[in-house]
């Protein structure tokens, strides 16, 4: 049997996906996952995966799970626009990735697979822009920042220590059972909770789930993956265009009324404010943070790796489709 695969992040949307995936090529008894004791492992569990419990800010949890590994797959992050104490970001996104690359160059890996963002190129000159463009002058959100600079952390340690490593830039993913921003915004939309359409005219780079996962499992399965970078994301649509999609799946009409951008960031940031003095999260997730997010807008190539792993993407329709589907499941 090939040595094994440990996957951070496994219960994660992507990581699950992956973790499926990997199980029904017959790799089940390679895969193990790092895992926190609070997490929801049932399906994993009935994968059949092999389960450590700890977590990226965990040195101990760390070195038990790469011991012995041939790959690892570094999957989580914090994903999340607004949070009551931001210093978790650099915990988890900056000193979570340092240990777990540390950890994979101390365990001798073949290949450490790290999941980036497109968000950490914020917004180059380049539209749109791919793999080999220069990011923008600034990132539009604390989860941004912190994932870039877990980027250039594991770059670093790449060339000083050699560890072997390909980086891999998702666009906003999609699909079902998302339970992040973007699947909430989905339900929020269906379920007639959104007062108004926010955003309207700005692109953003979309991707199934699916596709996310099987470009993770390709590189997995190549003898060198080293030195590889992917951005992917095979739709760029407006936020009209992706209302629409929502509208035909579940017969759902998007709010009527749309608002400018300059006042969705005035609010954002006065819903950011309030949120700060609660402790309670912004209302329809509309911090600060997104809202420049959304305003920059990201307009990212990824066909590149259509040409080097042969991906087909999935049509955004489709993963749509799927997430409105799961809403009644």
């Amino acid at each position: 049997m090939s040595s094994p695969i440990l996957i951070t992040g496994a219960t994660g949307f992507i990581g699950r996906h992956l973790a499926r995936q990997l199980c029904a090529n017959g790799d089940a008894d390679r895969v193990r996952c790092l895992v926190r004791p609070s997490s929801d492992v049932g399906e994993l569990e009935r994968l059949g995966v092999k389960l450590v419990h700890g977590d990226v800010t965990d040195w101990d949890a760390l070195r038990a799970a790469t011991e012995g590994c041939g790959q690892v797959v570094h999957l989580a992050n914090l994903y999340s626009f607004w949070e009551p104490d931001p210093s978790v970001y650099r915990r988890i996104n900056v000193e979570g990735t340092r240990l777990t690359a540390q950890a994979a160059i101390e365990a001798g890996v073949d290949l450490f697979l790290h999941v980036s963002t497109v968000a950490t190129f914020g917004r180059p000159t380049e539209v749109p822009f791919n793999e080999d463009s220069q990011p923008g002058p600034k990132r539009f959100s604390e989860y941004a920042q912190t994932k870039l600079e877990g980027d250039e952390i594991v770059e670093a340690l790449a060339q000083e220590h050699q560890l072997p490593l390909a980086v891999v830039y998702p666009g906003s993913v999609l699909g079902a059972g998302d339970p992040k921003s973007s699947g909430r915004y989905i339900a929020d939309i269906v379920y007639r909770r959104m007062p108004a359409t926010l955003f309207a005219d700005r692109v953003v780079t979309w991707v199934h789930v699916n596709d996310v996962a099987t470009v993770l499992q390709r590189l997995l399965a190549l003898e060198n993956a080293g030195g590889r970078r992917y951005i992917v994301g095979g739709s760029r649509v407006t936020f009209h265009q992706l209302n629409r999609m929502i509208q035909t799946a579940s017969g759902t009409r998007p709010p009527r009324l749309e608002v400018p951008d300059w006042i969705s960031l005035l609010s954002a940031r006065l819903l950011t404010g309030i949120a700060q003095l609660t402790g309670w999260s912004p209302p329809f997730g509309l911090s600060t943070d997104v809202a420049r997010t959304m305003i920059g807008g990201v307009q990212a190539d990824g066909s590149r790796v259509c040409r080097d792993l042969g991906l087909t993407y999935t049509e955004l329709r489709v993963a749509v489709e799927e997430a409105v589907a799961a809403l009644d499941e």
